[in-house]
């Protein structure tokens, strides 16, 4: 059975899509910790990230920064924050996290409410910002 992610790559699921070439993907998280949480995922269905060959994983952290360098335009932040997680969904995917403190980076933290209009907002600026 595909993936969530699958699914929202296969146009399935909708997403709030703020890159994407042949081989990724970058979207809001429908549950972020901080408004702009972004995943990057690679569009090749492989559960554990360490599982990924060395050329896909090294090309999925340059497609991450470059996502990562326009959220920091966007998102009023003092860093974007990288984060392996990896259980929730079995497929391997990076969180892009704006942080001010090193506690936006706590996944017990309560998710925050995006509206849909600030979400697509967003989604927008980042993308218009991101440099493939």
């Amino acid at each position: 059975m595909a993936s969530v992610f699958t699914r929202i790559i296969n146009g399935e699921i909708p997403c709030y899509r703020v890159a994407e070439d042949e081989r990724f993907i970058a979207f809001l998280d429908v549950r972020p910790l901080v408004a702009g949480h972004t995943l990057v995922v690679p569009k090749q269905e492989t559960d554990y990230i360490f599982d990924l060959d060395d050329s896909t994983l090294a090309d999925m952290m340059l497609f991450a920064k470059k996502v990562a360098k326009a959220m920091k335009e966007v998102v009023e932040c003092r860093r974007i924050a990288v984060a392996v997680l990896g259980l929730e969904v079995p497929h391997a995917h990076i969180h892009l996290v704006p942080m001010t403190r090193e506690t936006d980076l706590l996944f017990t933290n309560p998710r925050v409410v995006v509206s849909e209009e600030e979400n697509r907002r967003l989604a927008n600026a980042i993308c218009e910002r991101v440099r493939l």
